[in-house]
């Protein structure tokens, strides 16, 4: 006798099987193309300081210097607040963060820079500045005074300087690993990207160092520039970023605008090249889809507005890049580019205030989504890819400073392990 119980089908099951099987390369193909985001820590900025002008006290000098302009020019939380606009519940804790900060970290990620910054030199004194690069960040490192982040941006794959790019990395990740190793947060910056067969040829340049020195298959992995307009749209009509992404073969780590080459290239001229003009715009969305699950990264660009000269200026330069950080920070480009030790304080005050005026309702309705009794609070039913974005917000806010973990527990109760589970990044 049938079970009364069991419910009725139609369908032979061959046929669930046969539909499987057809899926099965397509399965294969999204976990390959699309593996999620990496989990791991991603640096608010990245600053970028010319090869020659690189040495021992660079990070700790940019945070002296940006501590000095916060002494001179907004020597307290209700002056600094009243600056930036930000509100009396956020000017106390944005302003004590940002001080420890630059006393702690000053700097995220530093990119030692051999292209535009640097230029074109003999090559005795690029060999020898490359050398020396790899000294100064392994004994770095060594002396646990190195940032968490940190690389070169080398020469690009254009004919010009396609061999002095190569030669430059071959002696700086020659330098490190006789020095004692490639350091963890190694990150190096390929510019000015054109064509796809330029990112297979850094591929390949990664995949001959690590057979010549007996590295893991893919332990050396580096960030495409996209500086041209070529990168984004291909004379094919067909999106070049995504079409470079599958070239890096898994090697790319992010993607960073260059916002003064690319708006060049659009012909937007220089009065108006800025990381908020529409071409950026435009370039930014494209690069997002392009890598949205792939697990390779964003990152914005910068202004050269400086903030040096009276303190008038100062300001002015100040709020305009709170603003231009700020605006990233909606938009999801959690990092950005920083060209003067007078970013800092705008850099991590944009990114703190970002993080401590949403941790709240956060936290608020991450507990809510790990209690089902309590789903709806706060008239919001987040579904499992909200929590996860609600994860990984707070998550970010640790990571960099904004947050603590008591902070985060009182309200959401949880830990940092919990949200990593809920982000879907590594517990341990």
């Amino acid at each position: 006798m049938s079970d009364p119980k069991a419910a009725s089908t139609s369908l032979a099951s061959t046929v669930s099987e046969e539909i499987g099987d057809r899926l099965a390369p397509v399965d294969a193909e999204l976990a390959r193309r699309y593996p999620g985001d990496p989990g791991s820590r991603q640096p608010v900025h990245t600053c970028y300081v010319p090869a020659d002008a690189f040495s021992a006290d660079t990070v700790a000098s940019w945070g002296r210097q940006a501590l000095q302009m916060l002494d001179e020019h907004a020597p307290d939380a209700a002056s600094f607040a009243a600056v930036l606009g930000l509100s009396d519940e956020l000017a106390e804790p944005v302003y004590e963060r940002v001080r420890a900060k630059l006393e702690r970290e000053p700097v995220e990620d530093l990119r030692i820079d051999f292209e535009d910054g640097y230029g074109n030199r003999p090559d005795a004194e690029e060999d020898e500045a490359a050398a020396q690069a790899a000294r100064l960040v392994a004994a770095a490192q060594k002396e646990t005074t190195a940032p968490p982040f940190t690389g070169i941006r080398m020469k690009c794959m254009e004919a010009a300087v396609r061999d002095r790019g190569i030669r430059t990395l071959d002696i700086f990740l020659t330098g490190l690993l006789e020095a004692g190793g490639l350091p963890e947060g190694l990150l190096l910056t390929l510019p000015k990207v054109t064509y796809p067969e330029q990112v297979e040829a850094m591929v390949t340049l990664c995949e001959e160092f690590e057979k010549a020195r007996g590295l893991a298959a893919g332990r050396i992995g580096f960030e495409i520039q996209i500086e041209t307009t070529q990168s984004i749209l291909g004379a094919d009509g067909r999106a070049t970023v995504a079409r470079m992404i599958e070239a890096a073969a898994g090697r790319a780590t992010s993607l960073h605008y260059g916002t003064f080459d690319y708006s060049a290239s659009c012909g937007v001229s220089a009065a108006y090249q800025a990381m908020d003009h529409p071409v950026a715009d435009h370039a930014k969305a494209v690069m997002q889809v392009a890598a949205a699950g792939t697990g390779v990264r964003l990152s914005d660009g910068s202004t050269n507005v400086l903030p040096v000269g009276p303190r008038e200026k100062v300001h002015d330069a100040w709020r305009l890049h709170h603003g231009l950080v700020r605006r990233s920070l909606a938009r999801a480009y959690y990092q950005g580019w920083d060209m003067h030790p007078g970013h800092l304080p705008t850099r991590y005050a944009a990114v703190y205030a970002f993080y401590r005026e949403g941790m709240e309702q956060a936290a608020a309705r991450i507990a809510a989504y790990a209690n089902p009794s309590a789903a709806g609070v706060g008239g919001v039913a987040d579904e499992p890819a909200t929590a996860k974005a609600l994860a990984n917000y707070l998550l970010r806010g640790l990571d960099c400073g904004a947050l603590t973990t008591d902070e985060v527990a009182r309200r959401a109760g949880m830990t940092r392990a919990d949200l990593a589970g809920i982000a879907g990044r590594p517990t341990a």
